[in-house]
């Protein structure tokens, strides 16, 4: 029992609020707990002294909520019920805190699984972000639509993070210098050990309030500063199809990125003065994606200019001290800024993308490579500036984040590069914090696996292998069915709470929850639920095992095509439930607001995880690992992770389908969906629906659009971009194997059994010792 602990919370309770644990609110209780639980964490913290440490900076971390993971790192989660219970508290009342709303979909996830692990692991790891006042957005639905408010996470409070005034830095824009404001937030290792630190900067005006222009009755221009200022960390991934928000974005990647650095080489210097020889034997820097490769051309512009380093030697400092990590193929996502917008923001750092450019093309033209050649090298290319090109030119290390995607990289998307530099190349395959998404988010699960083989798997994953001996015995299989079901009646009752949904926990869960887009195929999905609800009343579906179909995302609210999917799946919801016939075997919910909290009620609840990408379009996932592990199977295609949970847990205990890599690229060009539509009735019967009246797009034209982006294309998509048409039989056919398969009850358990036991590969803590070993040298 930690009384000191204890002792801390009702101090804190009494000295900030004039509290007891009985009367005290639930703020003033989640606040208490955490400023105890953040003095605990520093009380019992190794320091590491002298060591080179590793900075992920990412343009999001996507933490959560923070309570009760730290609890459970900290061991203090069980003291925390006890200590609420005398005053009659249940611990769930901290499900009324919001999410740390810092990032969006997989790649801030990652982020923060990565920061987790490697304090659990002892590795010197920070983490540098921007501090969003409203995150992403809250996402809701009126009449099936996605609408979008302001997410003030912060309405609880803050407690996790301190507010560090004196290591605020300036960053400088063209017209306007702005305060990087840095605040920290511990990030606690599994035993609370380890205690590293998350930075994430706050924009602030260097002048607040102009008491001038107020005195002159000019109102708005007194806090005009401020509010410019302010904009810059206010929202993740402002809408950017304005001129005015690519700015913004352009100003948010710099903003962070360099104060970042700024952060890094004054600490630098206080031990080694101004000779940068030995940055990278300090410093491992690793760029999350492309979003704060702008990291490299500033780091030569500090250096350059303010520490007077030639720039030859500069350009080498940094290739030893950043690696890069590509998380896709899509060219959408390898961004690219225009010349005249980059000279607008940032234009000191423009010189240093011109210098990056030269010398890349010397060097180019020492190996022989001139002319037409060296033009798909081009850092600076038609007026734009492509800073994946930027990243991999000046960098040791490009890594994807599944093997399939690392070997696309290698042979296509990157192809040229890799034979310019075949030994910056290399994998790294993605992985999930097994204390969140196991110990923390499934503990009717976790106690059952402790149960049978001790709790080492807490901190290394591959002990699950064990649970395989157990594979065969009945009563196991029962009792881990018995747990699932208890998580189906867990979220229904949770759905039910929040978005007021009736689902029934004794129907399969079929689920798909991830970021809205295109490519992740939630319309493939949604169209084969319409096939199913048509084979049911055609009678050419028999014995359909009941299932819930639940989907969970939100579209970035300028994507108009993905906002069209939300609404025609919300339809498809509708019409069911409409039918008395066909309700008793089909349910379709969409969840509002999908997060990290969501997730983790979500994710024990499915039976089948839909993974259902584009071959050779996601470059890893990690939702599929976080349902692998919680015992589901994967339905899905053979594409990023996928394939190597397949490898891990057989392919004859998961269900895939569809068109492979190589067969895209073979048919590619002469793709031809409008003859796939026109010849096969089920196809043609579950696309009209989108024109022919059966569903009400409220006027907008959005169903109209899918329908002909999937039959005549648009902008600059050909027509089915995405093949789903030509996946769609295949993966109704599939999914009817998957659920006539769950009739066997018993053999059914076992695959999801089997998939949990085989999930030890896909933590994070693997991922990020291979990234200190083998990349960071930490």
């Amino acid at each position: 029992m930690n009384t000191t602990f204890q002792n801390d919370v009702i101090k804190c309770l009494e000295l900030d609020a004039g509290k007891t644990l009985e009367n005290a609110t639930t703020k003033e209780l989640y606040n208490a707990v955490s400023k105890a639980a953040v003095a605990q964490a520093y009380r019992g913290a190794d320091k590491f002294i002298g060591t080179k440490r590793a900075a992920y900076l990412s343009a999001e971390f996507l933490i959560g909520r923070m309570v009760y993971s730290n609890l459970l790192n900290l061991g203090l989660l069980e003291e925390t019920k006890e200590l609420l219970a005398t005053a009659g508290i249940d611990i769930n009342v901290f499900e009324d805190i919001e999410d740390d709303a810092l990032g969006n979909g997989g790649l801030g996830r990652l982020a923060a699984c990565f920061i987790d692990s490697a304090a659990t692991q002892n590795i010197p790891l920070d983490g540098y972000g921007i501090r969003y006042k409203y995150g992403l957005f809250k996402q809701y639905f009126e009449d099936g639509f996605q609408k979008e408010k302001a997410d003030d996470w912060q309405t609880y409070g803050d407690p996790w993070s301190i507010r560090r005034d004196e290591d605020t830095v300036i960053v400088k824009f063209s017209g306007q210098e702005v305060k990087a404001v840095p605040y920290d937030m511990p990030v606690i290792g599994y035993g609370g050990k380890t205690v590293n630190n998350l930075r994430l900067w706050q924009a602030e005006a260097v002048n607040e309030f102009d008491f001038d222009q107020f005195n002159r009755n000019n109102r708005a221009a007194s806090i005009a500063e401020k509010n410019d200022a302010e904009v810059i960390s206010s929202v993740l991934y402002p809408n950017d199809e304005t001129y005015e928000g690519k700015v913004l974005r352009l100003k948010q990647q710099y903003f962070f990125s360099s104060a970042s650095l700024q952060d890094m080489i004054r600490k630098y210097k206080a031990k080694h003065g101004s000779d940068f020889s030995q940055f990278s034997k300090e410093y491992a820097i690793q760029l999350n994606d492309t979003h704060p490769v702008v990291s490299i051309p500033e780091f030569l512009r500090i250096l350059v200019e303010e520490e007077k380093v030639g720039v030859k030697e500069a350009i080498g400092y940094a290739k030893e001290t950043f690696a890069y990590t590509n998380h896709t193929i899509m060219p959408e996502a390898l961004e690219k800024w225009s010349t005249n917008l980059f000279i607008d923001v940032i234009p000191e750092v423009y010189s240093y993308v011109l210098i990056l450019d030269k010398e890349l093309q010397e060097e180019l033209a020492a190996k022989g490579i001139k002319g037409e050649a060296a033009n798909i090298y081009r850092i600076i290319d038609n007026d734009l500036i492509h800073m994946a090109r930027i990243a991999i030119y000046a960098t040791h290390s490009t890594n994807g984040v599944a093997q399939i995607h690392s070997d696309i990289l290698k042979t296509t998307a990157l192809n040229e590069w890799y034979k310019l530099y075949p030994e910056r190349f290399n994998n790294k395959t993605n992985g999930i914090t097994q204390r969140r998404w196991l110990a923390l988010a499934n503990q009717e699960l976790a106690s059952f696996i402790t149960g049978k083989i001790g709790d080492g798997w807490i901190t290394d994953l591959y002990k699950l292998k064990e649970m395989e001996q157990f594979a065969d015995d009945i009563d196991v299989l029962n009792e881990f069915a018995e747990i699932k079901h208890k998580k189906k009646v867990e979220l229904a009752e949770y759905m039910h709470k929040v978005d007021g949904f009736t689902v029934n926990p004794d129907f399969i869960f079929d689920i798909q929850v991830k970021r809205l887009h295109e490519y992740k195929r939630q319309l493939l999905n949604a169209f084969s639920i319409l096939d199913i609800y048509f084979g049911i009343k055609e009678g050419r579906i028999k014995n359909f095992n009941p299932t819930a179909f639940i989907f969970g995302a939100k579209a970035a609210p300028g994507y108009y095509r993905a906002k069209g999917i939300i609404k025609f799946i919300n339809e498809i919801g509708k019409l069911i439930a409409a039918d008395p016939e066909v309700s008793k075997y089909i349910s379709v919910s969409f969840v509002s607001n999908y997060n990290v909290s969501y997730a983790e009620k979500l994710t024990p609840a499915a039976d089948i995880s839909e993974q259902i990408s584009t071959a050779g379009t996601e470059a890893s996932g990690t939702g599929n690992m976080k349902f692998m592990l919680n015992g589901a199977v994967t339905l899905g295609t053979f594409d990023g992770a996928n394939v190597e949970i397949v490898e891990q847990a057989g392919e004859e205990n998961n269900y895939i389908f569809g068109a492979r890599v190589e067969e895209i690229e073979k048919i590619k060009d002469s793709y031809n969906p409008k003859k796939i539509y026109n010849d096969n009735p089920r196809i043609r019967k579950v696309l009209d629906t989108l024109v022919d009246g059966t569903f009400n797009d409220g006027g907008t034209g959005m169903f109209r659009d899918l329908y002909e982006s999937l039959l005549n294309g648009a902008h600059w998509h050909r027509a089915d971009h995405y093949y789903l048409l030509l996946d769609l039989i295949p993966y109704c056919e599939t999914k009817l194997r998957c659920n006539a398969d769950y009739s066997d009850r018993q053999a059914f358990t076992k695959k999801c059994y089997l998939n949990m036991a085989n999930s030890g590969k896909f933590s994070s803590d693997r991922t990020i010792r291979e990234y200190a070993d083998e990349i960071w040298g930490v």
